[in-house]
């Protein structure tokens, strides 16, 4: 197997709302995910009005990582890892997210936790707004729907770089930013957005938000990026994108003029962080359609000179679609045009399994955006059996990584792709953001807790564990 670069960051990734939990310790303030029932691959979440009696809410507690990070930093450190992709909860920085002052007991826990990384050599890679944000923006302001929501972010942004500026290098402005593409899916629009419409609320009046609560949040992004480049030159702040690659279902022209709208539709907002500018398809769709009213140029100054220094990325799987009747290209609907394809497999959840896509997906990156990428997700998510032993034995985990590993060596060796960085999702076990589940485990660290919320919260190490420790120690030469 070819060679990575020695300063590779091999690691790992999770999101504070999903393992930290302490959801009202230290001064932190309620975000949206703390109104997010549990939910399975049949059911999916709700999101309440407020914390209701009786409910469910896996966020609350998660694995408790906020009493636990010690510990938790220390079998990353076994496996070797040298960098550790978080985020930093708004609400804790600022509990209703709209005051003029931080908190400081929600600083010092993550100035705690960042000491503990580089007390083993571990590079903290940190994303500002991964699907939380203080919940009183979203009953308040509507959430991203309100301009007033850049400033907040702002604020809170240069909180952050100011006071992580000699611990953090690595930043990211909003996670997954694109996953709200699919606007009727009011599950993304509320963790990407802060957006919660009423049950009477239409196709068209979800579009119309979502397109301008995105041309906030990215004009917020840019703003945060050029303040972080002023507050340290040497900061590397990123996007962060999911990218799952649209494929044509067949040769016919009308697939593939499908799919090729599929991937504008999916990943214009990276062409709005890496170029400064909206593409000109979509100021076409804008004019045609009048969506995003407010812009202004300001906004288009902003973005022109707020430019990302690199893409992060999640990869999990692939999609494919086709062109019908009802679902012409030019009205593009992500759902109505998937359809099966019959050369992969799928996990327990209906993903595709297709290594090769990631190669793909990083080729198709670095041709159009040529910036250094980072991996900030990639994994399974799998029932996993604990033995009578103690034993977790997950093959079929270190099947799927090791595929995915295998083809993203190749994209970097053979094909030229600049990458810093790999970093597994969910790298021990932690709520699952679609359907807030714990049995749907991602992780090398296996947490005893369930979908019900009972367990120890014990951690052990998975089969999966010494088989990444190998492959970091051997910077990805032995897969073995």
């Amino acid at each position: 197997m070819a060679k990575l670069p020695k300063y590779f960051l091999w690691g790992g990734a999770v999101a504070a709302h999903q393992l930290e939990g302490a959801w009202q310790a230290g001064g932190k303030g309620m975000s949206i995910a703390d109104v997010m029932t549990a939910g399975s691959n049949t059911q999916p979440r709700e999101i309440t009005n407020g914390v209701l009696p009786g409910k469910n809410y896996p966020n609350h507690e998660a694995i408790d990582f906020y009493h636990h990070y010690k510990e938790d930093i220390a079998l990353f450190a076994e496996m070797g890892f040298k960098a550790f992709r978080t985020s930093i909860a708004w609400a804790r920085i600022y509990p209703n997210g709209d005051e003029l002052e931080p908190n400081a007991e929600g600083l010092k826990f993550y100035d705690d936790l960042f000491a503990e990384c580089h007390k083993y050599g571990i590079e903290p890679v940190v994303t500002l707004a991964h699907f939380e944000m203080p919940y009183h923006l979203v009953t308040t302001y509507g959430g991203w729907r309100d301009r007033r929501l850049i400033d907040f972010f702002l604020r809170f942004a240069k909180t952050c770089f100011t006071h992580f500026k000699d611990s953090v290098k690595y930043w990211m402005t909003f996670n997954e930013i694109n996953n709200q593409c699919n606007y009727m899916r009011d599950f993304s629009m509320a963790t990407n957005s802060g957006l919660i419409f009423s049950p009477d609320a239409t196709p068209a009046e979800h579009e119309a938000t979502m397109y301008q609560a995105s041309h906030y949040e990215l004009v917020a992004s840019a703003l945060a990026v050029a303040a972080g480049h002023e507050i340290n030159p040497d900061f590397k702040i990123g996007s962060m994108i999911n990218f799952t690659p649209q494929y044509p279902a067949s040769s016919k022209p009308e697939d593939v003029l499908m799919a090729q709208k599929a991937m504008q539709k999916r990943f214009w907002w990276e062409d709005v962080q890496t170029f400064g500018k909206y593409p000109r398809f979509m100021e076409a769709f804008f004019k045609r359609t009048g969506l995003r009213p407010d812009i202004t140029e300001q906004d288009r100054q902003d973005l022109a000179a707020g430019k990302v220094d690199y893409i992060g990325f999640s990869y999990y799987s692939s999609n494919t679609v086709a062109a019908s009747a009802d679902n012409p290209w030019y009205d593009f609907d992500g759902v109505k045009a998937e359809v099966k394809n019959p050369h992969l497999q799928t996990n327990d959840w209906g993903w595709t399994i297709d290594p090769v896509g990631l190669r793909y997906s990083m080729n198709w990156l670095s041709e159009r955006y040529d910036l250094p990428l980072m991996i900030v997700e990639n994994g399974l998510g799998a029932f996993d059996h604990v033995e009578p032993d103690g034993s977790i034995h997950d093959p079929y985990r270190v099947a799927y990584l090791k595929a995915h590993i295998e083809q993203m060596i190749k994209a970097v060796d053979e094909d030229g792709v600049d990458l810093w960085g790999y970093m597994p999702w969910g790298c021990i076990d932690l709520v699952s953001a679609g359907t807030g589940q714990m049995d749907k485990r991602y992780g090398f660290i296996y947490v005893d807790k369930n979908d019900a919320g009972v367990g120890t919260l014990k951690r052990s190490r998975k089969d999966s564990f010494k088989w990444y420790q190998h492959v970091i120690a051997t910077n990805g030469e032995d897969l073995a």
